[in-house]
């Protein structure tokens, strides 16, 4: 028998366990899912496109993902399960062939101040042990050397109890050395309170002295106790207290009041201001509120660690020269290498993991960042990819991962890297799921699954599956705008004046100068970690006039929605009261007028301890969320949740003419119909939008405010290729009405479009920070200078 005959005849049949290389979804149903039946590949790079609330991410996140960590979950123990977050099944009828899925999303990183990269990815762990065992003098433990452990010493009597006998010992000590700055409790910031914005020293508290928000001397019980404290004479200027009374009124400990008749606790003004404000997330207090922080409290480099949040200890002690706060503060990149120099070999495996570690931030574009730099300062994108960086050097195969837009913030130059990372991460036998718009990415899919045809109740179905080249054959939107490319325009505009920056050093910028013209829609362009966020947001000044639109996230519970959020639900209010002769709060889900059942919620939370807890339709208002009696009252014959209930493009023209013609609603609808949220229904709680939505619905709340300037920090973030015409229309037209507009931004189109552009670079972190360009879109093509410019010139076809 020959060999070949051989081998024929021993090759086995297929294995029933290798036919499992599909993962089967039937009947999703989650939000706008219309009962989607799909088949994915596994261990293949499949991209999920569709316009902006066509429902990728409610297949991807929603049911996939979400099913597949709620069947982890439930094989822990139901002690442990009681611990982790309750979990209920998507709406889906079968969900099959589900491998463990991990997500990397785009939400920005905890915003506590102790929160920095180095702790967000455990260098900082390993840097700290590395340093207890290395590090000149010795000055203790890895906890040492953290800002996140105070120093703790503590003596006294303890006893110890065992069987009948009883034993004593006299005294026993405890000490706990920890690397926090006692100054700055580890934040490197301390806050200093502007006094003069609390009070008018020169008006007594029955005068009304106190200037914070809702505290009025007549009625307000915070004010009363300081009146009738005893510790301070209410009827005295506040300039003229005593050192005495002016300790006790700023300082004065938490101490047992009582005040008409009633026990209540006072305090010192200042610890009072700390709790009641400083303790809160400043993004979710109320506009006025949030300005009075902004004004009262100003935040200085902690003087005794200088920044460093560390304490003395901890940064005298070094090797080779350099603290453990030295370390933190370099560029990741030079911090690689200056670890690659150490020969220890006590050491060993500990300085490969922390290289390995280092190395990664290099390969996947961070090699700016510093360990030190805080988590919250991070854009979507950068977040993103510092999540992947533990799942770079994993040994796990076999494994989902599930990316939401992750060349968000990323250069043209940069997404080529990002790519590679992708296939990577297939190639070592995972399924890579992607949620993307960028046809670069689009580009490097195994398999395309297109969602639509349109946007919320118009979209929620498979509108294509297959490879990249049917997709730009099939007639979808996706596939039609596939190949768009925004050309550069013949004629740009005439600056009316400019914003001068002189001397700008924020972060990694080298002392820039440079002119902004104003009147003109200008785009600052550079590779991520280049110096646009410090030039924009750090060096132009934040006087009136100038309406900046970040990428902070917006923050709200189910009960908040756009209609709120943008003030809207107040002129419909208000019509529908002044249309039925009745109070506007019977028009408020928390007001008067919700339902008493749900509380004006809509459901009926159970709560089932361990399980999750399920959410039902409330049966009496059939979550609707009003109460039966309001929605007897109609305006233009509809009721408070039907209008509540419509998409802003049917809202817009409700509002717009007949009977419920109200300006001041239809202007707000507008406004949101121009950024390209007319699919969303005015009453969609906020915590159903995606991170694009939720910046464009931003963009449409401050469009409305008095400025004559406009810094747009990536507003096509989470923008699908038909909606970027839109959007690039909406900038011209707040250009053409009056406005100048300065956009931050990575796409080629917006490039293409502006009338001017400020390059920034050439490289990021020490790299970057200068001005490596500027001027109109046509000569940086020409030029081909930049990295931008080679980039420009390759979409623009020239």
């Amino acid at each position: 028998m020959s060999k070949a005959t051989r081998t024929d005849a021993q090759s086995p049949a297929p294995h029933d366990a290798d036919s499992h290389d599909m993962i089967r979804v039937h009947g999703a149903r989650e939000n706008n899912l219309k009962d989607v039946d799909i088949e994915i590949p596994k261990r293949r790079l499949t991209v999920f496109t569709g316009v902006s609330g066509s429902g990728k991410s409610s297949l991807v996140f929603d049911t996939i993902a979400a099913e597949s960590k709620r069947l982890i979950n439930e094989t822990y123990s139901a002690f442990l399960q009681g611990f982790m977050p309750t979990m209920a099944r998507p709406e889906v009828d079968v969900l099959d062939g589900l491998t463990t899925a991990i997500t990397v999303d785009q939400q920005r990183m905890g915003g506590d101040p102790r929160s920095t990269v180095g702790t967000a990815t455990d260098a900082n762990a390993m840097l700290r042990i590395l340093f207890s065992r290395l590090g000149k003098p010795h000055i203790g433990p890895p906890s040492a050397y953290s800002f996140n452990t105070a120093s703790v010493r503590a003596s006294g009597g303890i006893t110890v109890e065992r069987g009948a006998e009883k034993t004593r010992t006299v005294k026993a000590t405890f000490n706990r050395t920890g690397g926090m700055c006692t100054r700055c409790e580890g934040r490197g910031k301390v806050s200093d309170i502007d006094l003069t914005q609390l009070y008018d020293d020169s008006k007594s508290l029955a005068e009304g002295a106190f200037t914070i928000p809702g505290w009025k001397s007549d009625s307000q019980w915070t004010v009363q106790v300081y009146a009738q404290s005893g510790f301070v004479d209410p009827n005295k200027p506040i300039r003229q207290f005593t050192k005495k009374e002016m300790r006790d009124f700023l300082y004065g400990e938490p101490t047992k009041v009582k005040v008409n008749g009633v026990n209540l606790t006072y305090e010192g003004l200042i610890p009072k201001i700390q709790k009641s404000f400083l303790s809160k997330d400043k993004e979710a207090m109320q506009p006025h509120i949030r300005a009075f922080v902004e004004r009262a409290v100003t935040f200085a480099t902690c003087p005794e660690c200088d920044g460093t949040r560390l304490a003395e200890g901890a940064r005298s002690s070094k090797i080779n020269g350099k603290s453990i706060a030295d370390a933190c503060v370099m560029e990741i990149r030079d911090l690689a290498e200056w670890i690659r120099g150490l020969d220890e070999p006590s050491v060993a495996p500990l300085l490969t993991a922390l290289q390995q570690t280092l190395d990664s931030f290099v390969e996947i574009g961070l090699g700016y960042l510093s360990l030190d730099r805080a988590s919250g300062t991070l854009s979507g994108g950068e977040a993103q990819r510092v999540k992947m960086i533990r799942h770079l050097g994993s040994s796990l195969t076999d494994v989902t991962y599930v990316f939401d837009e992750p060349t968000a913030g990323l250069h043209p130059h940069d997404i080529q890297r990002m790519n590679s990372l992708l296939l990577q991460l297939r190639d070592k036998g995972n399924t890579v799921l992607v949620v993307e718009h960028k046809p670069e990415v689009i580009a490097i899919a195994d398999h395309v699954v297109d969602l639509g045809p349109g946007a919320g109740t118009a979209g929620g179905t498979v509108c294509f599956e297959g490879t990249v080249e049917g997709l730009k054959a099939g007639d979808t939107i996706t596939g039609r705008h596939l190949d768009d490319r925004a050309s550069l325009k013949e004629e740009v505009r005439k600056p009316t004046g400019a914003l001068e920056i002189r001397g700008a050093t924020a972060n990694n910028l080298r002392d820039v100068d440079v002119d902004v013209p104003l009147g003109v829609l200008s785009v600052i362009t550079g590779v991520a970690g280049s110096g646009k966020s410090s030039l924009v947001h750090g060096s132009i000044p934040t006087e009136e006039g100038v309406v900046s639109i970040d990428q902070s996230p917006i923050r709200g519970s189910r009960r908040s929605n756009p209609a709120t959020y943008t003030g809207l639900l107040e002129p419909i209010r208000k019509a529908f009261a002044k249309a039925n002769d009745v109070k506007p709060a019977l028009f408020s889900a928390n007001s008067e007028g919700a339902c008493p059942t749900c509380n004006g919620a809509g459901v009926i939370y159970s709560d089932l301890g361990i399980m999750a807890g399920v959410s039902s339709t409330c049966e009496d208002c059939g979550g609707k969320r009003f109460d039966a009696s309001v929605l007897e009252y109609r305006l233009g014959g509809r009721d408070i949740s039907e209008v509540l209930a419509m998409p802003v493009t049917e809202a817009e023209e409700f509002f717009g003419a007949g009977e419920a013609h109200t300006p001041a609603a239809h202007k707000i609808l507008q406004r949101l119909a121009d950024v390209g949220l007319g699919y969303l229904t005015i009453g969609q709680p906020l915590t159903t939008l995606s991170g694009g939505e939720r910046q464009r619905l931003k963009l449409a709340t401050h469009m409305g405010d008095k400025g004559g300037v406009y810094v747009l920090d990536e507003p096509t973030t989470g923008l699908h290729l038909a909606d970027v015409e839109q959007l690039l229309g909406l900038l011209d037209r707040l250009v053409d009405s009056g406005k100048s507009v300065i956009v931050i931004e990575h796409h080629q189109a917006v490039m293409a479009h502006a009338d001017w552009v400020i390059d920034l670079g050439p490289g990021a972190g020490h790299d970057g920070g200068k001005i490596v360009f500027e001027g109109t879109p046509a000569d940086l093509v020409a030029a081909r200078s930049t990295l931008t410019g080679e980039h420009l010139a390759a979409y623009v076809g020239a």
